[in-house]
């Protein structure tokens, strides 16, 4: 019987690569494990290709990148399927299911990549708008057949493609962002946890939102009524926002972007809490550190910075910078206070991150008690086989007096 996939060219596993992987759910194949020779390297980048191993048998359908470390990502186990608008609507319709199973409302991260059966992909739901990032070269490739996929699933009336960000660049995939299909008037008021956030999904920082710390903002409203509540790094105002919902007594913003804390402010006056909020621009650090010289002290105080360790390479110097934060925020907290802090780095664990913060809180002479450890919600689904999927965590302690 002859395949349809084979007319796909065909890319082979080392001898002594682990073939047993791939069979048992590993998404991704390196560089260094594929026979790569001239036509290999020829591949064009985002060219579905068969994978076997070093005895030819057959293994997968992968979309490949020549230029990326990732060489293949493992698309689909069955030879004769077609990558066709109704390939991509299957997985979607199989993401959405389980989106709208958790949510009352159409606000969610509807793709996660690998985790969703589909390698590199990120979609966020904003109700009609969805915005992609499609990090691989493959799902660059058939873009449309994927938007098409979404429309068709979804209805959704507006597709924003923000192809920015480290990930692309590491595919080799230039920067750019489009409005594929619709209009994007303004920016989108999201209901979550009881708050309102406005999302800028043409100017913000990835999508638009950060979904991902839902369930941790919803923990730390068990914290805060009545309470004083710093919230730094704070974005659109994340955590700050969770807060005034929660009835927390003020909350204070600390971030370096004029445009995120103007958005938090938009958030903060569409709940009718303008009064209870207050923004300081400036560098974490630095702000964190004048606060401390003023005397200032909160009941709790929750840091969520950018990836300080986005890869290997970093790790140490960005282990060092979670140390430093931890160090700054437990001395703004009261006796008996609350301490969140957060990482979004894949390339620390939760052991590394853990005993940063540790080292942290004891470097400025305090103690505390873990009482809590969150990760992402449901609608970032991990994926057992590829550790980076669990990059999320957040660890909430009450300090000792």
């Amino acid at each position: 019987m002859t395949h349809p996939s084979e007319s796909f060219p065909t890319i082979r596993l080392k001898p002594k690569a682990n073939a047993r992987a791939i069979r048992h759910g590993s998404p991704w194949v390196f560089d260094n494990e594929l026979v790569v020779d001239r036509r290999t390297k020829n591949l064009t980048p985002g060219a579905i290709a068969r994978l076997e191993d070093a005895e030819r048998n057959f293994l997968a359908l992968v979309g490949v990148n020549p230029n990326s470390r990732i060489f293949a990502r493992v698309l689909d186990r069955d030879p004769d399927m077609v990558f066709d608008e109704a390939w991509f609507a299957a997985r979607v319709k199989h993401a959405l299911t389980h989106r709208e199973t958790l949510y009352s409302e159409p606000f969610y991260r509807l793709i996660h990549a690998e985790s969703d059966g589909l390698p590199g992909v990120i979609v966020d739901r904003f109700g009609d708008t969805l915005v992609i990032q499609p990090n691989a070269a493959w799902a660059d490739t058939l873009i449309d057949t994927l938007v098409g996929a979404l429309k068709s699933v979804t209805g959704a009336t507006t597709i924003v493609m923000n192809g920015t960000g480290r990930a692309r660049g590491l595919e080799g995939l230039d920067d750019k962002i489009d409005v594929l299909d619709g209009a994007v008037e303004s920016v989108i008021p999201v209901s979550m946890n009881g708050a309102t956030y406005m999302a800028d999904l043409m100017g913000g920082q990835k999508t638009g939102l950060f979904f991902d710390q839902r369930d941790n903002h919803a923990y730390a409203q068990n914290l805060v009524k009545g309470k004083r509540v710093l919230d730094v790094f704070s974005h659109v105002g994340g955590f700050g926002l969770a807060a005034l919902a929660a009835d927390a007594a003020s909350v204070t913003c600390v971030d370096s972007s004029a445009a995120a804390l103007d958005l938090a402010e938009q958030g903060v006056t569409a709940m009718g809490l303008s009064d209870k909020f207050t923004a300081r621009k400036g560098d974490a650090f630095d702000t964190m550190a004048a606060l401390l010289a003023e005397g200032e002290k909160f009941d709790v105080v929750i840091c969520d910075p950018p990836a300080f360790a986005p890869s290997k390479p970093a790790l140490e110097k960005g282990l060092r910078a979670y140390e430093r934060v931890a160090k700054m925020a437990a001395a703004l907290v009261v006796d008996g206070g609350y301490l969140g802090l957060c990482s979004c780095s894949h390339a620390a664990d939760l052991e590394k991150f853990r005993n940063s913060c540790n080292r942290g809180i004891g470097r400025a002479q305090r103690s505390a008690q873990l009482i809590h450890t969150g990760f992402a919600g449901a609608d970032h689904p991990l994926m057992p086989q590829l550790a980076e999927s669990g990059y999320l965590k957040g660890l909430f302690y009450r300090m000792m007096p």
